[in-house]
Formats: structure tokens, C-alpha cells, sequence
């Protein structure tokens, strides 16, 4: 065992009053991901249409499974969340064993980008594409490469164009969050068949179960049959799990096999783990859930056009607002903010002049159009 020298008598050890301990270079230079707001302060009652929760809320029988849950909490979680990935892979006809959880799909997308990117590597995104992406691109020590968008819709072309021998991972939002656009399955395939057989592609999935064009695909085809796709799918959206924190990928074995070597031994809890593999079984819920957004978002969109506020058509359960420029969004945002309509503003996203909305419980959605109509009315003209 190796000892600690002692001091001589009468010797003291130098110090820099102002030494600590530091990170690693680049930390302090990653914008922190900042969520929607989610208070209006002095409004009675607040609408929260700012982070895309559903607003039927989580399955009956998540809700049960959670509070049987209670009864071990003494007990760590199956490591490996088995019951979980079984009824994921029943559900989607996928196999157990190529799928990996995680504490909510964003702690997949930083343990893929920790497992292929490093120092001197690229990580590529869409310009609008999700803040996490160039997070954990930086956090890996990597340096973050952005596609430009064509009418705010991922452009394969543009993502081609950036691909370098340095790039290791492309992360790619379908639909995409805040603008709502997808790629129909034929563009994602292209991509896929297009891309060097050593980057890897990680489609995220996240809004997929609202996407119900008839051209749209997950992805989990393109993962069967190359060794270089990987889709991310969470439980914090339509089935309203976001506070548990949970979500899963499926991707080749050799990938899995990385991000289980890499990942916190208990990353799931037992409590997710049971009402993620019960809200699957409530496939009822889930129709519910969708049809009630396919109503009100076409709905949102006509009326809201209506006022003469253009909305980008969106696969998601949300709508991105387009205002004359970023004061008149402001003014609406804090217009409607004073009523207790809670919306996101989307600036950090290069979008300083939208607003995203997130389809809510009827009562809320009218109100956003009251507000909206209201606005307009009072002589903040939109342009």
C-alpha cells in the first residue's frame, strides 16, 4: 500500500487560495438545456401547453403498477429491465434482447453519443433538431456539425453534405421537435442506405405514435436489417410517463452491447419498469390518446390560421406558431402567459419568432384561441 508522505516538522505545504477543482475543458461552454416554463405567477389557474405532456395523462394501469410499486422500494430494480424489453418486444414484434432502456430516451441519446464520438470526432444534426443532440455531442468531447433545414423539414441531402471522415453519429428527429415536420419513410431510407457503413444513424422516434401519415415509418425496419441504425422511442409522451423518467432504443447487438457496458447498472427504476410494461398493455388508452390529438391539432391549426397565424404542419402533438418577428411572438407569449396559457417560446432553437404550442385537453385549446383571437383583436396585429 502506498503511504502519504507526512509533511517535515515545521514545513507547510503551499497553497493557491484560488485553486479548485476544474472540468473538463469545454464544460462551462455548453448551454445548459433549458425547459418550458410552467407557472404564470398571479394567474389562478395555469395551462400548461409548453413541454408536449399528453393531456389524457398516463394509463389507468401504469398508474396502478407504480403504486404497487411502493410495496418494494426497498429492493433494487432488475438491471437489465426484462419485464420491460419483453413487453416492448411483444408489442412491436421486436427482439428483447436488441433493445436497451434508459432513464427517459435523453439518457440513451448521451450514452450513444459517449459511446462513438470523442475528441476530434463529428456528431451532425438538423438546425432546428432537439438541444439535446448538441449537448451530448460537446459533452463527448466532440464538435457538433448542423445540416441546414429546407421549410424547416430535415433535408438529406444537406445532412450528406456535411458527412466528413470525422463523423461518427448523425442524430436525426422524426417528427421532429419544435417544428412538427417529418420525413416520409422512403427520404429516411435514403439516408440510411446513403450514410458511410461506420456512422451511425439514431433516428429519434420520440412523437412517433402521433404520426399517423400514411408515409411516415418509426425506423425499427431500418435497424433489422443494418448494423449502423438506431431508433430511440420514450414513455414521456403519449404515455404520459414523463416523470418517471423512461425510455428505451432498439439497435444492432453490437451497439447494445456498448451502451450496456457504459450505462448505470440501475438506470430504470422498478417503478418505471412496471408502469412502462403496463401502459403498453392499454392499447385502448393509446387509440384515445391519438385520435383525441388528431381532432384538436387540425382543429388548433384551422382556427388559429384563421387569425391569420401560420402554423407548420406537424406529425407531432404540437403546432409551431410563426408571428411577424421575435417582439410580436414575445407579446403574444406574455399576452397570453397573463391569462395562464403557459406556451414554449423556441428561440434557443433558432426560431425566435414562433411560438410551439402543445396540443391540450379541450377546454385548454380553446382558451388558447380565445387568447389568440383576443390578441390579435386588441391591436397586435401579427403582419
Amino acid at each position: 500500500m502506498t503511504k502519504i508522505q507526512a509533511m517535515p516538522a515545521g514545513v507547510t505545504a503551499s497553497v493557491d487560495a484560488g485553486a479548485r477543482p476544474r472540468p473538463l475543458a469545454g464544460v462551462f461552454g455548453i448551454d445548459p438545456y433549458v425547459p418550458g416554463k410552467s407557472s404564470a405567477p398571479g394567474v389562478a389557474k395555469v395551462y400548461k401547453l409548453s413541454s408536449n405532456e399528453t393531456p389524457l395523462g398516463p394509463s389507468p394501469l401504469a398508474k396502478e403498477a407504480f403504486r404497487s410499486a411502493a410495496d418494494h422500494l426497498d429492493a433494487y430494480p432488475d438491471g437489465t429491465a426484462g419485464v420491460l424489453r419483453a413487453a416492448i418486444g411483444k408489442r412491436f414484434g421486436l427482439d428483447p434482447a436488441r433493445i436497451v432502456c434508459g432513464n427517459g430516451s435523453d439518457e440513451l441519446l448521451h450514452l450513444l453519443a459517449s459511446a462513438y464520438i470523442g475528441p476530434g470526432d463529428e456528431g451532425i444534426f438538423t438546425e432546428h433538431g432537439f438541444l439535446v443532440y448538441k449537448i451530448a455531442i460537446l459533452a463527448a468531447g466532440g464538435a457538433p456539425v448542423v445540416a441546414k433545414e429546407t421549410r424547416l423539414t430535415a433535408n438529406v441531402d444537406a445532412i450528406l453534405g456535411k458527412v466528413t471522415s470525422r463523423t461518427k453519429v448523425v442524430f436525426f428527429a422524426n417528427p421532429n421537435n419544435p417544428t412538427g415536420t417529418y420525413l416520409p419513410v422512403a427520404e429516411v431510407e435514403r439516408l440510411a442506405d446513403s450514410l458511410p457503413r461506420d456512422v451511425l444513424l439514431v433516428i429519434d422516434a420520440a412523437y412517433a405514435e402521433y404520426a399517423t401519415q400514411t408515409d411516415y415509418a418509426t425506423g425499427e425496419d431500418l435497424v433489422s436489417s443494418r448494423e449502423n441504425v438506431v431508433v430511440t422511442r420514450t414513455f414521456s409522451k403519449i404515455h404520459g410517463l414523463a416523470s418517471v423518467r423512461l425510455g428505451w432504443c432498439y439497435a444492432p447487438a453490437d451497439v447494445c452491447d456498448a451502451l450496456n457496458r457504459i450505462r448505470p447498472p440501475f438506470n430504470t427504476s422498478g417503478a418505471a419498469i412496471q408502469a412502462g410494461a403496463a401502459s403498453l398493455q392499454d392499447e385502448a388508452h393509446i387509440e384515445r390518446a391519438i385520435a383525441h390529438n388528431d381532432r384538436w391539432r387540425e382543429w388548433l391549426a384551422r382556427e388559429i390560421g384563421a387569425l391569420g397565424i401560420e402554423t407548420t404542419p406537424s406529425a407531432g402533438n404540437f403546432l409551431l406558431l410563426h408571428f411577424a418577428d421575435p417582439a410580436r411572438a414575445a407579446d403574444a407569449d406574455r399576452f397570453l402567459t397573463s391569462r395562464g396559457l403557459i406556451l414554449r417560446t423556441v428561440g434557443a432553437y433558432g426560431l425566435p419568432h414562433c411560438l410551439r404550442l402543445t396540443v391540450g385537453a379541450e377546454e385548454a385549446n380553446r382558451l388558447v384561441v380565445e387568447g389568440l383571437r383576443d390578441f390579435v383583436s386588441q391591436g397586435n396585429a401579427i403582419g
